[in-house]
Parts: C-alpha cells; structure tokens; sequence
C-alpha cells in the first residue's frame, strides 16, 4: 500500500488568522502529520474584545490548547526568524516545516506616556489602571477610529463615574452620511466628549494637541493599531513601507513559496488592518495549500468587505455596510439590531478560528 508522505506545518502567531490557518489544516490537509502553532503567550485573544477587556466588561483571552483540534499543537515562545524551511525560536529551537503560514497580526506605536489598548499586555495594563481610578477623574482615548471609539463608549459605559473623552483628527470618519452621525450622537449619549484633533505629546497629566491646546488626563489610553511586528523583516523576507510581507496573489511569500503570509501582517493589495478579512485570507492559503499538494494551481485571492462597525456601549451600535471594495453604502443599522449583528460578527470570527472553517 502506497504511504503518503508525512509533512510538518507551522503556524507563527495565534490570532484569528493563525488559528483558523491550523485548525483547518489539521482539518483537511490529511497529508499533515504535525502541525505545530508557536505564539508568545499560551490564549488566543480576540482583539475585537479588548475593548471590553479594558472596561472589565468581558475576558477577551481562551486558552489555546482548548480550541486546538487533534493534530494540532501548541508551543508557547517567541520567533526569532522564518525562512529556507525552518522557524527558529529566540531561544535557538528549531522547527522544521514543508509549510508554514506567518500570522503575526499587527501591532500598536503608542506615544510616550499612554497606555496602549490594541494589544493584550497594554490591555491589561489599561484595565488595571483604569479599575485603580477614583470617580471623577478623567480618561482621554486617542484615537479616532474603530478601537478607539469603541474603547471611549465601553469605559464610559462601565464608568459613567468617569469623565471620557476621545481625541483624534476626525472622529468617526470611517463612516459617513448618517452612519457617521449616529456614531457620533451614541458617543455623546454616552457623555463622551469628542475632540477633533491630533495628539502630538502626553506628559505631565496632561494630552497636548497639535491646535495648541492642553487637556488634562488622568488616564490616556492610545488606541490606534499602526504597523506590524518586524519578524518578516527580520527574517529577509520582502517588504512593503509599512513592514509586511509581500505577497503572491495566492498569498504565497514572493520570496519563499513555503510560506504564505495572512492577516494584518500580510501585503495583499486591497486589505486593510481587519479581523473580518484574517479569516478568510487564512482558510484561502490553506486552501491553497491542499491544491498544490494535490498538484493543482493555487488560486489569487481577492478581499471581500461587508461592513464596517463598532459598539457604542453594551446597547448600542453602528454598522455600515460596503461593497465588495470596502467603499461605503449609505444603508447602515444602529440601536440594539446592530449590538446583535456586530455580537454575531464577533462570535463567529471565534468560532471560525476554533473550528477552522469561512473563507
């Protein structure tokens, strides 16, 4: 009987890329005899509940070696480089691969002074901070964005004890027409004073912005997730401006056909820094993967937005939807029909990592 050739699969990172990457291989790519997940901490995160992580509205963090499936393993350490069929871990082991998927997901720049909230470590640095604040005093979010917006609405939520604020150039923009509207009045139902403008500097309890003016924070958290962790450029492997590996259209490496890059981490024209989109790219390379394996050509992959949307509290929230090319329609949900799809969203993007299905 003819033995089909044992192959080792390694998965850097364990967001909601890296996940669903090794659980549907071991899944579905039955020629996989090892598939070996290497993350620096032993949880899986979910980064779209951070925010409710730092408010203590929700634990963002389970246990890897729960949402495994059987062939797939955990080993809990930081990668030093990646390349010519090997990860190599900062404390010299070596894992050998056929196949390896770079999922390291993005990372925060924070300016000095603040707290940064997109990542677990600053998340938890947050919510201890902000439990230790008396009432009265006042927390200011930087950041105009989804995370940020999402951060200010939860911790006023959790604590309308609290003076919050939100700081950033244009708040809410990544909405528009009423969408943009409603995120903004459910922020100010909140009492979340809006701030359009930029920080330049925190220091001496106080955020200073690029109008000149001061504000005084008790409290300055800084959501904005900007930039990706250095192992692709670490590890020689072609880059564009911002860090991230460049990409075939399969999603391969243009340098190492043995490494396919998903998620954030990932230069896939038309992406930008999503969850919704982690998913999909991971199961499209394993997807490729079983067909160069079975000696078929990979197929391109092409992003597919569906919506844009943040929570504004537990009772709340704005979804707009988009086309295929990310561009916003004017169609948009609000109130409590929006908490229960963002809430779906939300649940499924975990669900998908665990079980190794979407796309």
């Amino acid at each position: 009987m003819r033995t089909i050739p044992e192959m080792k699969v390694v998965v850097v990172g364990a967001g909601y890329a890296g996940m669903l990457a090794a659980n549907r291989v071991a899944r579905k790519v039955k020629e996989a005899a090892e598939v070996t997940v290497v993350n620096p901490r032993p949880d899986f995160v979910e980064r779209v509940r951070l925010h409710q992580q730092v408010a203590g509205t929700a634990v963002a963090a389970t246990p890897i070696a729960s949402m495994l499936r059987n062939g797939a393993v955990l080993k809990v350490g930081a990668v030093d480089r990646i390349g010519d069929g090997c990860v190599v871990l900062d404390g010299g082991t070596r894992l050998d691969f056929d196949w390896a998927f770079l999922a390291v997901g993005s990372t925060v720049r924070p300016l000095p002074g603040t707290v940064p909230v997109g990542t677990w470590e600053g998340a938890e640095r947050a919510r201890v901070a902000l439990a230790a604040l008396a009432a009265g005093r006042t927390v200011t979010v930087v950041g105009g964005g989804a995370t940020g917006i999402e951060t200010a609405a939860e911790v006023a939520w959790a604590r309308p004890d609290l003076k919050v604020r939100i700081v950033g150039p244009a708040v809410g923009d990544t909405f528009t027409d009423r969408a943009n509207e409603k995120v903004r009045a459910g922020l100010e139902r909140l009492r979340v004073e809006i701030v359009d403008d930029s920080a330049t500097e925190v220091g001496d309890g106080a955020v200073h912005l690029r109008s000149g003016l001061s504000l005084l924070s008790d409290l300055t958290l800084w959501a904005i997730v900007s930039g990706v962790p250095d192992l692709a450029t670490r590890s020689g492997l072609t880059v564009d401006g911002d860090g991230r590996a460049v990409v075939e259209a399969s999603l391969r490496s243009v340098d190492d056909e043995r490494i396919f890059a998903v998620g954030d981490c990932a230069a896939v024209p038309g992406a930008r820094f999503a969850c919704a989109l982690a998913g999909p790219q991971a199961a499209h390379a394993v997807d490729n993967v079983a067909r160069l394996i079975a000696g078929r050509a990979p197929v391109p992959y092409t992003p597919r937005y569906i919506a844009r949307a943040v929570t504004l509290g537990r009772d709340n929230a704005v979804g707009q939807f988009t086309r295929r090319d990310d561009t916003l329609r004017r169609a948009h949900v609000s109130g409590r029909t929006g908490v229960v799809i963002k809430e779906l969203a939300s649940r499924g993007g975990k669900y998908g990592a665990r079980t190794g299905t979407g796309g």
